[in-house]
């Protein structure tokens, strides 16, 4: 059975559950959007790196658009993540062999998700995140990042037994409510720093 990241619930607002995330140790690559990014993943868990060791599975995989900070368009590269397995270290994980995949560390943040089921194609990815991004925006919860999708089953599993989700880091702790208005403290000083997760 493959092993699922761990976090603790820390609220809900509506469809939206805040969860807490513990650091975590990330293999990614950034392909073009077909299948070469799943498997330059899938061949350095298999055996493709330097010890040629193989990685237990761990989800979800984590996908996200890449965004320039310059331009105003979505560029045509995305990132795909394989979490690497809990209490494992960076410097413990083998070199990979192919020089596309990167062993990342994110730290510790909180997240915002909706859970959805079925495939998770463009339009329901869309949709989903656009739900999340509009009701933070309602709550004024400052965001960071960019928005990802976080798919939990094998290829093969049915539509109706898939569990999705799309999330964004967000900064509850910087909201404050004064008087009738909820204001945030810093939400225009918060960058996109680009994470994937």
């Amino acid at each position: 059975m493959t092993e699922t990241v761990r976090y603790e619930v820390t609220g809900t607002d509506g469809e939206i559950e805040f969860r807490r995330y513990p650091a975590l140790v990330l293999a990614t690559v950034e392909y073009p959007g077909d299948d070469s990014g799943f498997s330059a993943l899938f061949s350095y868990i298999t055996g493709s790196n330097r010890a040629q060791g193989k990685i237990p599975m761990t989800a979800p995989v984590i996908t996200a658009e890449k965004i320039p900070m310059t331009a105003p368009v979505i560029s045509d590269t995305r990132t795909m993540s394989f979490v690497m397995p809990a209490g494992k270290d960076r410097n413990e994980l083998p070199e990979p062999l192919d020089t596309r995949v990167q062993i990342l560390t994110t730290p510790q943040r909180e997240m915002a998700v909706i859970r959805f089921k079925g495939y998770a194609g463009k339009d329901e990815v869309e949709m989903y995140t656009s739900r999340l991004l509009d009701g933070l925006k309602k709550s004024a919860i400052p965001t960071a990042g960019r928005p990802v999708l976080m798919r939990y089953n094998a290829p093969w599993t049915p539509g109706f037994l898939r569990r999705n989700e799309v999330a964004v880091e967000v900064n509850r702790q910087e909201t404050f409510v004064t008087g009738s208005n909820v204001r945030s403290a810093a939400a225009e000083e918060l960058p996109d720093h680009g994470r994937n997760f």
